[in-house]
């Protein structure tokens, strides 16, 4: 680009809140004719709030953007694609009962003596997909394609309404290694014919092959730029992490107890050609940490037997289980409160005493009836342990905060008392005063001996929380880091897929 030239799209400016919540602060960036621009970040770090901004889907509460120099708005996806700019989200959208043709100009179909036009669609259909590199036949329905075929599909799709600028997120979390290489393929010749890609993805590898230059974004806002001869893995992580920890943890390392689960080639159908094995002792605070799509969420379901496995065993307190279902799980003592607790952890029209009482029933009817004089009993005694703010436990819980609805998902698993407690991002959406409480409930539990397993996208939580931590990417377990060698940089390297780092 010429010293007079104006970028393609300039962002400036951009901001975004949500209710308790500052998505965007100040963010800007530009992209050039013909150039691919890597955009990276942790979790929540607000790459897909801003690339939604751009594509239409929701408006920005400040700031411009700027189409060759010229200031838009961009009200609508319909808005952005007169514009072209074409957002290809992670998961596809395409409607797979219907062929590749019909996809590619679904609600925009060229009609003749007032009937949709099959010749046509598949004329020009055949020659988007001959763009991307797809020999296939555009009457073939979606649904019969790998989803390696239908991002291609999504890509021709996007070429068919004249996209200057494509927004690929996470565009290879689906794709085998030869579909990889294909789509790699399909960028680096898009870019030769002028079209700009904003790339999102956490595999540094791939930002490494295919970025002209790279932005990242850090709690909201700008991190930092790198040119393409500046484009390294540590340099990356360096700009997506490069913050001090700001909050209090109360945690103090505990001595480990005896063994409380074993988790041997456990193998989850999510990504059954990696076995995963480690160890949790009691009274012990474990960290699983990993980037979006890393197995963390499916490994502790197949762990609890929300899943079933696809091979290897879970012992615990040394015995072999044999876990098909969450409620063999709960028997040997196994306890999980999930990610969403508003679908999977609490039933939200029920009172406060029937949530906490839930996972009990089983164990207190009186010959085959409810035990009323129980359920109060533990509403009582876990209300009070929790410290779960509520007028009365007859409460809806829909009504109340998302830190004490957290707390009453707890307090279900915690009146079974548990050998081993799972926790699936427990503060996730909840602020930080609750936050803290829910950190000082763990630490009483593992001072009691309860061995506690969590998965967090938090990278302070992980570091500020965990005696050690393990390390997911793709599937497997990459690495363990001892507390002593807990950094931001440690954990991001194995959750990238790089190596652990040498001892000094």
């Amino acid at each position: 680009m010429s010293g007079n030239e104006s970028p393609l799209l300039e962002v400036r400016g951009i901001g975004k809140q949500f209710p308790g919540v500052r998505a965007l602060h100040d963010v800007g960036f530009h992209l050039n004719g013909g150039e691919v621009l890597a955009l990276l970040g942790e979790n929540g770090a607000g790459k897909s709030t801003l690339m939604k901004i751009l594509a239409g889907v929701q408006p920005p509460d400040s700031g411009e953007i700027l189409l060759e120099g010229e200031a838009v708005r961009i009200d609508s996806v319909q808005d952005a694609m007169e514009r072209g700019i074409a957002l290809i989200h992670q998961e596809l959208n395409l409607a797979t009962n219907l062929s590749i043709g019909a996809n590619i100009f679904l609600g925009r179909e060229p009609r003749k003596f007032g009937l949709i036009d099959e010749a046509t669609i598949n004329a020009e259909a055949r020659r988007f997909l001959d763009l991307v590199g797809l020999k296939i036949d555009p009457r073939e329905v979606v649904g019969n394609l790998t989803i390696g075929r239908q991002q291609m599909v999504e890509i021709a799709k996007a070429l068919s309404i004249d996209a200057r600028i494509l927004i690929m997120d996470e565009p290879t979390s689906s794709l085998s290694s030869k579909e990889t290489e294909s789509l790699f393929a399909v960028i680096k010749d898009l870019r030769k014919r002028g079209v700009s890609i904003i790339y999102i993805s956490h595999r540094l590898g791939e930002v490494k092959e295919l970025a002209d230059r790279v932005t990242v974004l850090r709690d909201g806002e700008n991190a930092g730029d790198l040119e393409r001869h500046e484009i390294e893995h540590d340099r990356m992580v360096s700009l997506m992490v490069g913050r001090d920890l700001s909050q209090f943890y109360p945690h103090e390392p505990h001595a480990a107890g005896d063994m409380a689960l074993e988790v041997r080639d456990l193998r989850s159908p999510a990504h059954p050609k990696h076995a995963v094995s480690f160890q949790l002792r009691a009274g012990e605070i474990v960290g699983l940490a990993g980037l979006v799509g890393a197995g963390r969420t499916e490994l502790i379901e197949t762990i609890f037997g929300v899943t079933h496995s696809a091979g290897g065993e879970v012992r615990v307190a040394g015995q072999k289980v044999d876990i098909r279902s969450p409620r063999d799980a709960i028997q040997a003592g196994l306890a999980l409160a999930p990610e969403d607790r508003k679908q999977q952890g609490l039933v939200l029209e029920m009172a406060v005493r029937e949530n906490l009482s839930l996972a009990s029933l089983s164990r207190d009817q009186r010959h085959g009836f409810l035990n009323l004089k129980k359920e109060s009993e533990i509403s009582e005694e876990m209300i009070g342990k929790m410290r779960v703010k509520t007028p009365t436990d007859r409460q809806v819980v829909r009504y109340l905060s998302g830190g004490n609805q957290q707390k009453v998902v707890l307090g279900k698993w915690l009146a079974m008392k548990p050998r081993v407690l799972l926790l699936d991002e427990p503060t996730r959406g909840i602020d930080v005063g609750a936050k803290q409480e829910i950190y000082a409930l763990m630490e009483e539990l593992a001072r009691d001996g309860v061995a506690i397993l969590f998965v967090s996208s938090e990278m302070e939580e992980v570091l500020g929380m965990s005696d050690r931590t393990l390390v997911m990417h793709e599937g497997r377990l990459t690495g363990e880091l001892q507390r002593s060698e807990l950094s931001e940089e440690a954990v991001m390297r194995l959750a990238t897929g790089g190596a652990k780092a040498a001892a000094a």
